[in-house]
């Protein structure tokens, strides 16, 4: 069980970040705060059509937490993230909410989680400004050639990686376009 006395408060937020969103960032930096180290695990879901590989993605993320979160860092994983978490001494996992149905489907996880893991799970809400960003909408928004539309939603460094892309490879990475 999770126990509030432990020494060192380590968080787990786990995702795919393609790509991260200042939404993300958002939650990281107001969680960095909170938990003596953060781990962004960026994770490989072979059921998800990816725009950057997973690497990149990592090196993508070090990059914009290296200044503005001090206690954050940054690794990859593949597998259960209970198992991940675990491997990492994380104590909580932390998950963003931007709305209702992140609510229903997060419910869902960190109840899993907890059972399977025996880790708790600790929810941030999205800021106001965040609450509509998706990953999935703005590779489709990318696609669409709108990629300086996109500079609310992006770190700039995410943003000039989109714009060295091709439209055929923003669109090979939309599941449902």
């Amino acid at each position: 069980m999770f126990d509030m006395n432990k020494t060192t408060k380590i968080a787990l937020f786990p995702g795919t970040f393609d790509p991260i969103t200042n939404g993300h960032m958002d939650v990281i930096q107001r969680a960095d705060p909170l938990f003596d180290k953060l781990i962004i695990a960026v994770g490989h879901n072979p059921d998800k059509n990816v725009v950057f590989p997973q690497d990149q993605r990592v090196e993508m993320i070090q990059e914009i937490v290296a200044e503005s979160c001090p206690n954050v860092e940054v690794q990859s994983f593949k597998g259960l993230t209970v198992d991940f978490a675990r491997q990492v001494g994380a104590t909580v996992i932390l998950r963003g909410l931007r709305n209702v149905t992140d609510l229903h489907h997060e419910f869902q996880l960190a109840l899993t989680n907890r059972a399977v893991g025996d880790i708790e799970t600790v929810f941030i809400m999205s800021g106001e400004n965040f609450g509509f960003t998706s990953s999935s909408l703005i590779k489709q928004i990318a696609a669409g050639g709108k990629i300086d539309r996109l500079l609310p939603l992006l770190p700039k460094l995410v943003i000039d990686k989109l714009k060295e892309m091709t439209k055929e490879q923003l669109l090979s990475s939309i599941e449902h376009f």
